[in-house]
């Protein structure tokens, strides 16, 4: 037996008590002789004392000890001298004085300190065996596994069903790259790793069995950043007979519960509820963050008769002017920064300026300001509350462009004023009442915002009918948290005909629909009921619950944000026989 206790285990009730521990050694200290580890298991930190007095010989095999030492010590449980508890530690109050010593393993020096943050997250990764024995990322690992036990249990309770969907399956329609996979016993052809469960779970229901979810873990070949991986995992979930109602109100349900059980917080419930238009016209995003409150502001109608050039040319072609408040942001613009700040806008959404005005020492400091009527200036401080040490900044454009960068703006002045420093609000959202389409330059054709599968509002369908695509909204939904959507879904279009238009609508011709959905689309011939479901991000869900920065902070073992795992130096390249038997030639160049 390699233990009888946990290190976080032995109180004031167990001193007497012969026990064995097993662990690292987290650090060793030397008083005169006497040598002091701090033992560490999974569960936390226990004081074992060497004291060479009376045990001579374990005493002299503890001068060799040094941290991350594989250990297992047998003592006696004792109480601390009076005044040397620590009440950080559940173990403060007592320590083992070592009777027996047994090095299980003994350790090289770790590459970076173990009890202390680590700015190089490349070293971290590359020695993530070592990473994850901190205490911070045990923790997450922990909360991540009380999340997703409080997620089954609640769906169980539900009635939903967890089923396994296949890895190696079809290319689905979902906005990024598939990641491919080259089937040796049909050559040519290839399967894709899934990037969700989608028509899989819809197939589900049509095969009765109502109510169905998955721990889904999903694949996407796309440019990665702080909440993205190419491999990633979600609460996958779908329903018969069903309204988005009923799916919010489940969803609702299960967020309650784990923030309960993995986090001891309660969350108020029901969320609030917001149209996607009111979100953007409001923030300037579909994932806005209530923590702070700076709205865009229409000032269409002050500037409708307006003298100023720039502002006349937009409203006469159709545009709008809007502005954000950032309350007490002057003294934290300098010119210079503000030059900056229209350049930036510029450059990543291609919008022609960035007009403010500052109210500083008393002055309304900016080059429009002198374009501006007293009337115009009077009616524009009364509706932004304009005063000293403010700032505000113009979106003159069309609305869509507008609300954009004026969306983006505002999270930069939330960021720069450290509006959410501190702040340990939840502050939960359901989205609504999305586009159903959006058109794309890039791709010139109609695209799903969601996925095609989604359905359209029912009193919006005539207008799919007549060729008003942009009009079309569709029964789809969005969790927000703090800014971060946590997840969305839709009800979901369960009739052939309208799938086959929804596909045609997106250029899908009747050929290639046989193709890619034949099956899907034959599914449905046979009764398909009503049905919908949500996916939402756990790994995105937990890193916000432990406020960590990035996802990779909640994850086992992440690639990096090329892609790469440094631990196993994954991907790597595969040698000729390999690529011979799948039927493929490789034509990259090797890498340096």
């Amino acid at each position: 037996m390699y233990r009888t206790h946990l290190c976080n285990e032995l109180r004031k009730a167990h001193i007497g008590q012969t026990v064995t521990l097993s662990g690292w050694v987290n650090s060793r200290r030397d008083h005169g002789g006497v040598i002091f580890i701090d033992l560490r298991d999974r569960e936390g930190i226990t004081q074992v004392v060497f004291r060479p007095e009376e045990h001579p010989q374990v005493a002299e095999q503890s001068h060799s000890l040094r941290g991350e030492d594989v250990i297992q010590v047998t003592g006696v449980v004792a109480a601390r001298l009076a005044g040397t508890e620590n009440p950080k530690l559940k173990t403060g109050d007592i320590e083992v004085v070592a009777t027996e010593l047994k090095v299980l393993n003994k350790a090289e020096v770790p590459p970076f300190p173990l009890d202390s943050k680590v700015a190089n997250e490349d070293l971290r990764l590359a020695y993530r065996y070592l990473d994850l024995r901190r205490t911070e990322m045990a923790q997450n690992l922990r909360m991540r596994h009380r999340a997703t036990k409080a997620t089954r249990d609640y769906l169980d309770e539900q009635g939903f069903l967890e089923i396994e969907t296949p890895i190696l399956s079809n290319p689905t329609p979902e906005g990024a790259r598939d990641f491919l996979v080259p089937s040796r016993l049909n050559p040519g052809t290839f399967y894709a790793l899934p990037q969700a469960p989608q028509q899989y779970k819809q197939l589900l229901q049509v095969a009765g069995l109502e109510k169905y979810f998955q721990i889904a873990r999903c694949f996407r070949d796309e440019d990665l950043r702080a909440d993205r991986q190419p491999e990633f995992t979600q609460i996958d979930i779908e329903a018969s007979f069903v309204t988005e109602q009923d799916i919010q109100n489940l969803t609702e349900g299960m967020l309650a519960r784990i923030f309960r059980e993995a986090k001891g917080i309660d969350i108020p419930t029901p969320f609030p509820r917001m149209t996607w238009f009111e979100a953007m016209d409001r923030y300037g995003s579909d994932k806005p963050d209530l923590r702070f409150d700076i709205p865009l502001v229409d000032l269409t109608d002050i500037f409708g008769q307006s003298e100023f050039k720039v502002f006349r040319s937009v409203l006469d072609n159709g545009g709008v002017i809007k502005a954000i408040n950032a309350k007490g942001a002057a003294g934290a613009f300098s010119k210079e920064q503000l030059k900056k700040w229209e350049e930036w806008v510029k450059t990543e959404f291609g919008a022609k300026g960035l007009a403010y005005i500052r109210f500083k020492d008393g002055v309304w400091d900016s080059p429009i300001v002198k374009f501006l009527s007293e009337g115009e200036k009077a009616a524009l401080a009364e509706r932004m509350g304009f005063e000293e040490g403010d700032i505000l900044f113009f979106g003159a454009e069309k609305w869509e462009p507008v609300v954009t960068v004026l969306g983006r703006v505002r999270l930069r002045v939330a960021e720069l004023l450290e509006l959410t420093k501190g702040n340990d609000e939840l502050n939960f959202l359901w989205v609504v009442d999305f586009p159903l389409l959006a058109w794309s330059l890039e791709e010139n054709k109609w695209v799903a915002v969601h996925h095609p599968f989604t359905r359209p509002k029912a009193e919006d369908i005539p207008l799919l009918e007549a060729g008003e695509y942009g009009k079309v909204r569709a029964v789809a939904y969005d969790v927000v948290l703090n800014g971060v959507e946590l997840g969305g879904g839709s009800i979901r279009i369960h009739e052939g005909d309208l799938q086959s238009k929804m596909f045609t609508v997106l250029g899908i011709g009747p050929e290639e629909q046989q193709k890619k959905f034949g099956h899907l689309l034959k599914a449905f011939s046979f009764g398909a009921p009503p049905h919908g479901g949500i996916a939402l991000g756990l790994d995105r869900l937990v890193m916000l619950m432990a406020g960590a920065e990035s996802i990779r902070e909640v994850i086992a073992f992440p690639k990096n944000n090329r892609g790469v795992d440094l631990m196993t130096n994954s991907p790597l390249e595969v040698d000729f026989k390999q690529l011979r038997e799948v039927y493929i030639q490789s034509t990259a160049k090797k890498q340096p």
